[in-house]
């Protein structure tokens, strides 16, 4: 049996490692980024490099999208003509990051045009990208989550959480807690420090025990060494804190938590740390007590 062709658009900072994944698996893989450039990258990988996102679609099974944001993927849809290049049958996994009801419009339309739908962002970053080791969260129908999961398998750990929408609610409810953790790491070492302990051994005391998590590992090792180099910048991170506000606003939900940290992301936004890893708010509240 023919293989099924397989899409990636967008092959920036979290797609063109997932894309060297699909690859190291075996798989055809057809990618599209609006820079080039950066599509070409994968071309020494065994990619095919499409000049337009439709003509890379064209005779698609299955296409995956790692764009920005919500607005990036409504206009490739349907404001540069995608929807209407995708095959009768075809799949879209949408793994960027947007707003619940973003997702749920989205695949409302492509049904009409007889394109199924899934909307599964992702956590893990680059290093997860990289290392295969993603968490998937996956909103839609389950014979499609079905469907996908040889791409998934791939690229990490993927769970159908419900319908259309909910993957989107389970990232946002990933990032408010990875937010706000990085936010309570960095306060702590920063207390720490000023009360005349070293920021590098109470990271290294609290391991193991109930303050331990992935964010003290991973990003508190970032604060210690002062590496705020971009991974996950603090525009991502604050747009979606943003997005986690806007859905608590349509379910009528208070989320006075998440509220203070948008605010503490936006001003180390404004304050010069934008393109910053999001543990660089760790420079923000040092700005506010005279550290750095």
């Amino acid at each position: 049996m023919k293989p099924i062709k397989t899409c990636l658009l967008g092959c920036g900072l979290m797609g063109n490692p997932m894309a060297r994944r699909l690859l190291g698996a075996g798989l055809e893989l057809t990618v599209w980024n609006r820079t080039r450039a950066k599509a070409e990258a994968l071309a020494a990988h065994g990619a095919h490099v499409a000049d337009t996102a439709a003509e890379a679609v064209r005779h698609a099974g299955v296409v995956i999208t790692m764009l920005e944001h919500g607005g990036a993927v409504e206009e490739l849809l349907f404001a540069r003509g995608l929807a209407e290049a995708l095959p009768r049958g075809a799949l879209l996994v949408d793994m960027s990051s947007i707003k619940p009801a973003e997702a749920r419009a989205h695949a409302a339309a492509l049904a009409t045009r007889g394109v199924a739908h899934l909307d599964a962002p992702v956590s893990g970053g680059t290093v997860g990208a990289a290392a295969g080791t993603l968490a998937i969260m996956a909103g839609g129908e389950a014979a499609d989550f079905e469907r996908a999961q040889p791409l998934f398998a791939p690229l990490g750990r993927a769970t159908h959480v419900g319908p259309h929408g909910a993957g989107q609610l389970a990232k946002l409810a990933n990032q408010m807690i990875v937010g706000i953790t990085i936010g309570a790491v960095a306060e702590a070492l920063l207390l720490a420090e000023r009360g005349g302990a070293d920021p590098a051994k109470v990271r290294e005391a609290l391991r193991g025990g109930f303050a331990d998590s992935r964010i003290l590992e991973v990003h508190g090792l970032r604060m210690v060494e002062r590496d705020f180099a971009k991974r996950a910048a603090i525009t991502v991170q604050l747009k979606d804190l943003r997005n986690a506000l806007a859905t608590g606003t349509e379910l009528g939900f208070d989320a006075p938590i998440t509220t203070l940290f948008e605010q503490l992301y936006a001003s180390a936004a404004e304050h010069g740390w934008p393109d910053a890893d999001h543990a660089g708010l760790w420079l923000e509240l040092a700005r506010r007590n005279g550290m750095g």
